[in-house]
């Protein structure tokens, strides 16, 4: 399964009703934005690993974590180029400075963006996504249609993610270097992912549509 994917297991928050689990995340994002200082992303962020430690996935976590961190270093500089103001730490090419204002903010930015990704990314991986189409059908009283779109969207994340690893894995072996380190050159290698996605995720989503019809999920 993909990074996002369901791990089973029998902790605590394993068998914990998923609309707690979610009122727990959305407590902690909460948190993470209403919470100024920088400690409120930081302290998300135990709280988090110490809770994925206790049903098995800490190491998963710290994985997450990891891919986040390279995503945030662009966002972390392009952040930063853009905020002037402030005292200077060092100036630049063209004009741009590095601020302390700017690397305060976007170091703030950055450790938001994580510590409120990772509560919400732990609950898919310890919720089935039909116990949670189940809690909102049966707490909110959500039609059960809309809410198995929800947890089909959510099951259909960690199999885009395996079925994007198997193209590039495919393409890899034709001779095509995904491992380059140039950004532009990775970014037109992603050009041809776009359409063998499309076609997969199009036919997913057919075979879904179909089980679902079987079951009678439009009915209900």
């Amino acid at each position: 399964m993909g990074g996002l994917g369901y791990f089973p297991g029998t902790s605590f928050l394993h068998k914990l009703n998923p609309i707690i689990k979610l009122f727990i995340a959305f407590i902690l994002v909460a948190a993470v934005f209403a919470i100024p200082s920088l400690i409120a992303p930081a302290g998300v962020l135990v709280v988090t690993f110490f809770m994925a430690l206790s049903c098995q996935s800490a190491k998963w976590t710290l994985k997450i974590i990891r891919s986040m961190i390279k995503f945030s270093i662009v966002i972390f500089i392009i952040q930063t180029l853009f905020i002037q103001t402030g005292d200077t730490l060092f100036p630049l090419f063209w004009g741009l400075r590095v601020t302390k204002e700017g690397v305060l903010f976007s170091l703030g930015f950055v450790l938001k963006l994580i510590a409120s990704a990772l509560p919400l990314a732990l609950v898919l991986r310890i919720t089935k996504g039909i116990d949670l189409a189940d809690s909102l059908n049966e707490t909110f009283k959500i039609p059960y249609k809309y809410a198995y779109a929800i947890s089909s969207a959510m099951r259909f994340v960690p199999d885009f993610a395996d079925e994007m690893n198997d193209i590039i894995e495919a393409q890899t072996a034709r001779g095509i270097e995904h491992d380059t380190k140039g950004l532009i050159k990775k970014a037109r290698l992603l050009a041809p992912l776009c359409l063998p996605l499309l076609l997969s995720g199009v036919r997913k989503a057919e075979i879904a549509a179909i089980s679902a019809e079987m079951r009678g999920v439009a009915n209900r």
